[in-house]
């Protein structure tokens, strides 16, 4: 059994606090063959998942696609520049080593977004 995991967590920078309430997808990319959903979750109070995106023998090389709901997101909590620019996030990366631990943060507001690997 791998012991990597993918984790997440979002924040919203336009009013300094966890985005609560956050849908995110999941989808495992395959060249050739299309993509497929493996996981789907809502962020929590603390805007992480309640568990992993992935783990234990689900957790495998390949690329992969986060995609954040923001713009229902935005919408709900009444941000009146909701669904005004940004709607769906999508980042693309590869798990290239299935033991390691893979976190990727998203930190948003109504017009822009920024993430990186973490730990």
């Amino acid at each position: 059994m791998s012991t990597g995991r993918l984790s997440t967590h979002v924040l919203d920078t336009a009013c300094g606090k966890p985005a609560t309430g956050m849908r995110v997808e999941l989808h495992r990319i395959e060249h050739g063959v299309g993509k497929t959903k493996v996981a789907e979750a809502t962020t929590n109070a603390d805007g992480r998942t309640d568990k992993p995106m992935l783990e234990g023998n689900a957790m495998t090389p390949g690329t992969y696609r986060l995609l954040f709901h923001v713009g229902d997101y935005f919408e709900r909590t009444g941000s009146a520049d909701a669904k005004k620019f940004l709607d769906v996030i999508p980042i693309l990366f590869v798990i290239d080593d299935a033991s390691a631990k893979y976190h990727v943060p998203l930190l948003v507001s109504p017009w822009a977004y920024s993430t990186y690997r973490g730990s």
